[in-house]
């Protein structure tokens, strides 16, 4: 018998704790496992198994690796097998600690878990007033006793818009100071999230819909992301900025501090003169950048290789191809409430190519400075 697994996320642990608590006791049958990372700094973790009725068993499971989220993926499949196995659940609800992102415990479960789980949904818990406060947040999470492991360097604002991001369904409680701004913000970070109170009764409906782990990757992936459309709604703006000329390198750099720092977040792919075959990553959240060498355009592979690529991949290129740069392009979104949309249009502008620059062909472009040359092959 194939049990249905719904997981539960989100750094909003009131929220997340009252989402779970509602699909216990709105599916008969269904069972919550949590696993406990707060003891990770001792060497263990705390397992919760739990109904509607109260706490079935509490158990504590080493810690692997010193790696308190490798931990969780050694015990949960295990465990979510036994109970399928014992035939005595109808839904298993997974409720992730604060920090922990779906996208790594979706794919556990999914990869390791067939034929006997089925991935049936992933939600996150929101509560409407702190996503902008978890947004700009620009702490390590290990400052806040929040790390997964020794080496976890994440910060709140990046974990908290990948929680957000990542889910198709986003159950929110109820919240009196919560206003038009912060459910606007929300509208717009995740535009095609499927927004339920957590007290409806659709939210049970869909921890049963489905979910599709590679579909949910491409998704996130920066060569076909669905990144959100320009909008503007109480005091809120998301700004999509698209050229097809690449960036000059050291002018990007030196702008970095002021682009991180211009919304509450932003994302998107973009291409530097310097590397005109590289797609690289722009990820920030709480002024924190991250920029990533995603691998190369696809206008830069030999038309061979062009059936390993995911056909998502492929799909999300064609329609965006250029008749001479292919797939290569600038294509970042902001999104804010009080965005200086001009001022952040003027200031990208700026960091282009200029008409000499550009005119004087790739070969010129790959003499330019290797401005982010630290920042995309970090000395080990």
């Amino acid at each position: 018998m194939t049990l249905p697994v719904a997981i539960v996320c989100g750094l909003h642990s009131d929220a997340r704790k009252e989402v779970v608590e509602r699909l216990l006791h709105s599916v008969p049958g269904s069972v919550a496992l949590h696993h406990d990372l707060a003891a990770a700094p001792t060497g263990t973790v705390l397992r919760v198994v739990r109904d509607a009725s109260g706490e079935l068993s509490r158990t504590q499971t080493p810690l692997a690796n010193d790696c308190a989220c490798c931990a969780l993926r050694e015990d949960l499949v295990p465990e979510l097998l036994r109970l399928a196995d014992s035939g005595s659940a109808r839904l298993a609800v997974v409720e992730l600690w604060d920090s922990v992102e779906p996208k790594a415990m979706a794919e556990v479960i999914a990869g390791h878990g067939r034929p006997a789980l089925d991935l049936t949904g992933v939600i996150t818990a929101v509560d409407p007033s702190l996503v902008l406060p978890c947004l700009a947040n620009g702490d390590d999470l290990a400052d806040i006793g929040l790390a997964a492991a020794a080496s976890d360097g994440r910060t709140v604002g990046d974990t908290w818009a990948r929680q957000l991001e990542y889910a198709p369904v986003l159950a929110l409680v109820e919240s009196e100071d919560a206003d038009d701004e912060d459910r606007a913000l929300l509208s717009q970070l995740h535009p095609t999230a499927r927004q339920v109170p957590a007290g409806s009764g659709e939210l049970a409906r869909l921890a049963f819909a489905g979910f599709d782990v590679e579909t949910a990757a491409a998704a996130q992936h920066p060569a076909c992301a669905r990144l959100p459309q320009e909008a503007d709604e109480a005091g809120v703006t998301t700004f999509v900025w698209q050229r097809r000329r690449p960036f000059h390198p050291e002018r990007l750099f030196d702008a970095l501090e002021d682009l991180s720092c211009a919304a509450a977040r932003s994302r998107g792919r973009f291409w530097l003169a310097d590397r005109p075959d590289t797609l690289l990553a722009w990820d920030a959240a709480g002024g924190a950048l991250c920029v990533e060498n995603t691998g190369p355009w696809l206008a830069s592979l030999p038309d061979a290789a062009w059936e390993m690529v995911p056909p998502m991949r492929r799909a999300a290129a064609a329609l965006d191809w250029h008749p001479e740069h292919g797939d290569c392009c600038q294509h970042l979104v902001f999104t804010s409430p009080g965005l200086d949309r001009d001022g952040l249009e003027r200031l990208l502008d700026s960091c282009l190519l200029t008409d000499a620059e550009y005119a004087a062909g790739r070969e010129a472009w790959r003499r330019l400075p290797a401005a982010f040359d630290s920042l995309l092959d970090p000395v080990s």
